[in-house]
C-alpha cells in the first residue's frame, strides 16, 4: 500500500508541471482572444486611435502614427471585418487573414481588401500585441 502511494504520488508529481504548462497556455490563448476582438472590435468601428493603443508599443515609439496619417484613416470606414483562423509561426507570434471591407467616406469607392495581422506575446505584460494597423493603401 505504501509502495502504491509512493508511485501515485510520484506519477501526480510528473503530471502537475504539463498541467500548470496546459493552463498557462490556455491563459495565454484566452488573452490572445480577447487582444483579437478588442482590435476587430476598433477596426470594424473605424476607431483607429484605439486600434492604435493595441499595436506593439516598440513599433508605437519606433513608427509613431502621424497627423496625416490618422486623418487619412478617418476617411475609411469599415463596412466588413472577416475573421480567418489564426496560424502559428516559428518565431512563436500568431498569424491571422481577415478581409476588410472599406469606402472611402469622400469618394464613397467600396473596395475589399485581405490583411494578414501578425500578433507577439509580450512575457513582460503578458498581453499580445499587434504588429500595426492595416495598410488600406498598399500598391496605390
Amino acid at each position: 500500500m505504501l509502495r502504491l502511494a509512493a508511485i501515485l504520488s510520484l506519477f501526480l508529481s510528473l503530471l502537475l508541471p504539463a498541467a500548470d504548462a496546459d493552463a498557462a497556455g490556455a491563459r495565454q490563448r484566452a488573452r490572445l482572444d480577447q487582444a483579437q476582438a478588442a482590435f476587430a472590435s476598433a477596426l470594424r468601428w473605424s476607431e483607429y486611435e484605439a486600434a492604435w493603443q493595441l499595436v506593439d508599443p516598440a513599433r508605437r515609439a519606433a513608427d509613431p502614427l502621424t497627423d496625416l496619417e490618422l486623418e487619412r484613416y478617418r476617411q475609411l470606414q469599415v463596412t466588413r471585418y472577416r475573421e480567418g483562423g489564426n496560424g502559428e509561426l516559428e518565431d512563436g507570434s500568431i498569424m491571422r487573414t481577415v478581409e476588410i471591407g472599406v469606402i472611402n467616406r469622400h469618394t464613397q469607392a467600396e473596395r475589399t481588401m485581405r490583411w494578414s495581422e501578425q500578433w507577439r506575446w509580450d512575457d513582460q505584460a503578458k498581453r499580445w500585441w499587434a504588429a500595426g494597423l492595416p495598410d488600406f493603401w498598399e500598391g496605390q
